[in-house]
């Protein structure tokens, strides 16, 4: 382990050590003369001396001390080759904890999710989407080097790129193909395609009436559509929605895309972090009528203009509703779902140093305590109490 300073140039404050000494010199103990009667007759002798002394030298000392310790509180103390050894152990969403960790027993490994922040193992599974690759990157390139890295993945990982994984170090590959997970690969995509609910402002209830026309029309019978003023809440467990509202869109929307939700908005509604880039439905005449963003796993949409007959004559034609219906029907983008055992990480990637313990959390308590211990001597020496 090597210590160091990452702004050397602080130490310049020790200059400040200065101020103590002159203090302690400018109050020393008074000397008051003494008179005694058998010495008046006494030839005086004066002998002229004169020493440097330093009274109370414990409160000098700690204040000298506390000095230092701010110094080198400034100048940013690190230590390097400080990081801990312990080997990790990185569990993919969609694995069972519980059995994750009993196929390594008792050995010491710090366990934690394969998710962002790399939350512990204790925790509740993550539910925000995997971005494996991205994710095991940054965990390589965050552990000091030489520390073992296990990962446990299902049989099915989402989260891939194009590219191979190469890592700065080899990684033990486990693959924990369960009931629950295998099921969840082969289970079949429902057809039938249920109308979303709608829920409009004041304002857009002309449109709404299109919108819940062309939804109607959907299936053969119809299936009554649900549509209603914002102030009625929507089935959370719904996977699409249009929601026709100026403005910006709620969190609870917002939150609900990212868990893999749809949603179709109004031309006028907010929302900065996603960007409306991608064009999905065009006219005849190549008018770019919605555009798309992902969002999470799930899916915003956003018209591109109002819906109204006079911006949008298509409104009153029989193929709006097959056009609004193949929007809702199209697959969301989805991660790139691999095979785990052909993702397996290779070894001979770059390597990155690791970052330096910072030691300014533990000088800080240490000024903390010197300080309290400069006042409790200098309360003392003011009453006249020996230190």
């Amino acid at each position: 382990m090597n210590a160091a300073l990452l702004l050397p140039m602080a130490l310049a404050a020790l200059a400040a050590l200065a101020l103590p000494l002159l203090i302690h010199l400018a109050r020393r103990s008074e000397q008051r003369p003494t008179v005694f009667a058998a010495l008046r007759w006494l030839r005086e002798k004066p002998r002229p001396r004169s020493r440097l002394r330093f009274d109370e030298w414990p409160l000098l000392l700690l204040r000298l001390l506390l000095l230092v310790a701010l110094a080198l509180l400034l100048a940013k103390p690190v230590l390097y080759g400080a990081q801990p050894r312990t080997a990790w152990l990185a569990v993919a969403p969609g694995v069972d904890p519980a059995r994750a960790a009993a196929e390594f027993g008792d050995a010491e490994l710090e366990r934690r999710w394969l998710a962002p922040g790399f939350p512990a193992l204790d925790r509740p599974a993550p539910t925000s989407p995997a971005d494996t690759a991205s994710l095991l990157r940054e965990l390589d390139a965050s552990l000091p080097p030489g520390v073992a890295l296990t990962v446990a993945v299902p049989a099915r990982l989402d989260g891939a790129d194009g590219a191979r994984l190469r890592l700065s170090r080899p990684v033990q590959w486990r693959v924990i193909d369960d009931a629950t997970s295998a099921a969840a690969a082969v289970a079949p995509r429902e057809t039938a395609l249920a109308p979303p609910p709608i829920r409009y402002a004041p304002e857009r209830a002309a449109a709404a009436v299109y919108l819940r026309a062309a939804v109607g029309a959907w299936n053969e019978p119809a299936l009554a559509v649900d549509a209603a003023p914002l102030a009625q809440a929507f089935d959370a467990k719904a996977r699409t929605l249009i929601w026709l509202a100026p403005g910006p869109v709620p969190a609870a929307v917002r939150e609900w895309v990212g868990q893999g939700g749809r949603v179709l908005l109004d031309a006028q509604a907010l929302w900065p972090e996603a960007r409306f880039d991608a064009p999905l439905w065009r006219d005849a005449d190549g008018t770019v009528r919605v555009v798309g963003a992902r969002v999470g796993r799930g899916q915003a949409l956003r018209f591109a203009g109002p819906v109204q007959p006079r911006e949008w004559p298509a409104l009153l034609q029989p193929g709006f509703a097959a056009g609004l219906r193949d929007l809702f029907a199209a697959a969301p983008p989805q991660p790139a779902r691999v095979a785990a055992r052909d993702y397996a990480p290779v070894a001979g990637g770059p390597s990155f140093a690791a970052p330096p313990l910072d030691l300014r959390p533990w000088l800080a308590l240490l000024v903390a305590a010197l300080f309290l211990l400069e006042r409790w001597l200098a309360t003392r020496s003011r009453r006249g109490v020996a230190p």
